[in-house]
């Protein structure tokens, strides 16, 4: 696989620390996690259960080992330096400046491993005004204006069903470590990676901002072209309190869905800038779904060249033909269901495998290979070092 030989040392709780280092250990990498001696893996008890395992935990940590370190006292500082120093790559997602109070900091790691590559999540960044203000995902997406253009049906800020700023910055950590590894071939040298949850909403508005910038206005969500301006591009309410969307504003795909419909005659109100030009194609629409189930209306599209779609729960979700086909919900061998691979490589491919450590499994074991033998093992427990 990919990241085989790749070893890594995860210090995250929640979100997006575990399903960065998660998307490193299905493509091959070794990954440590170190997790509080006072309770461990906030995720382990977040959530329905399963067999006594939380959903959430199990889509997080597959194929991690676990250990648990106390870092207040100076034999687990110690440890936990040890072990950086055999790593390949870092991940905290402390508020900042705790790490480094903790004796784990990059400088610190960076001095035993310079080969390092370290990477510090955190909602605001390592530096500026907010610094030491605390946020989770919501909290971010306020501040980055993301809620402001994502309206319920109210006309008001609504929670989004994803926890974008979590899951953003946790594709952006996976990126820049990749970067800083690849670099590392050449130079020897690892690096220190800053990603902010915030930083990464702003960075995907980029389809967003027209308004934004060119006249140093918020948009008008209903003006927009991706949030809802154009009748081709919307979500739609059913006879059965169901929706469906259309998804496509291109001109074909409107001649499409309006030859379907028998009302060529509204092509022109599409070809409008997105807004009150679109009205009279968007209130046909509106009145003309309403008059049926979704499923009517999917019967009705299939085959269809139009970006249709019906509004499915996530249970539908999990049981549609093209996301079982790609594998993105797979079974283990006791029937339950997991997220699969989004990352499909042709050579190499990555390998689900349903191990699951128990809070501090390996403890023991990472420490006998970092030298301590068992009487030492035994005296460091003790002392409350794990």
């Amino acid at each position: 696989m990919k990241l085989e030989g790749i070893r890594v040392l995860d210090l995250s709780l929640f979100l997006p620390g575990p399903v960065l280092t998660q998307m490193m250990a299905d493509h091959g990498a070794e990954v440590i996690k170190l997790e509080p001696i006072t309770g461990g893996e906030p995720n382990r008890e977040i959530g329905p259960k399963r067999d006594g395992m939380t959903v959430y935990f199990a889509n997080t940590h597959r194929n991690k080992k676990s250990i648990q370190l106390n870092l207040k006292t100076e034999e687990g500082r110690a440890v936990a330096l040890d072990l950086a120093s055999q790593c390949d790559v870092m991940s905290e997602a402390f508020r900042p400046g705790v790490a480094a109070r903790l004796g784990v900091g990059y400088e610190a790691v960076r001095a035993r491993n310079p080969g390092i590559v370290y990477c510090s999540m955190s909602a605001w960044g390592q530096d500026g005004p907010y610094v030491h203000r605390p946020a989770h995902d919501l909290t971010c997406e306020a501040i980055a204006g993301v809620l402001s253009i994502n309206l319920g049906p109210d006309r008001r800020p609504a929670i989004p069903g994803v926890a974008g700023a979590d899951m953003l910055s946790s594709m952006m950590s996976l990126s820049a470590i990749l970067m800083a590894l690849l670099r590392r071939k050449d130079t020897g040298q690892g690096d220190y990676i800053d990603v902010a949850m915030a930083d990464s909403l702003i960075a995907a508005l980029a389809n967003n901002m027209g308004t934004t910038f060119a006249n140093k206005q918020p948009p008008d969500v209903s003006s927009e072209r991706a949030l809802g301006g154009y009748a081709m591009y919307g979500i739609y309410e059913t006879s059965d309190d169901r929706h469906v969307v259309l998804g496509g504003s291109e001109y074909h795909f409107a001649e499409a869905v309006l030859t379907k419909l028998g009302r060529l005659d509204l092509l022109d109100a599409c070809k409008t800038p997105p807004g009150p030009g679109q009205n009279p194609a968007r209130e046909f629409l509106r009145e003309t779904f309403r008059s049926n189930t979704m499923a009517h209306w999917e019967q009705e599209f299939a085959g269809v060249d139009a970006a249709f779609a019906g509004v499915k729960n996530l249970r539908e979700a999990c049981d549609d033909v093209q996301i079982r086909h790609r594998q993105m919900i797979v079974e283990d061998e006791q029937g339950w269901e997991h997220i699969g691979l989004p990352m499909k490589f042709k050579n190499e491919p990555g390998q689900l495998k349903f191990k699951f450590a128990r809070l501090g499994e390996h403890t023991e074991e990472v420490l006998e290979s970092l030298g301590h033998d068992a009487a030492a093992r035994a005296k460091m427990k003790v002392a409350g070092v794990f």
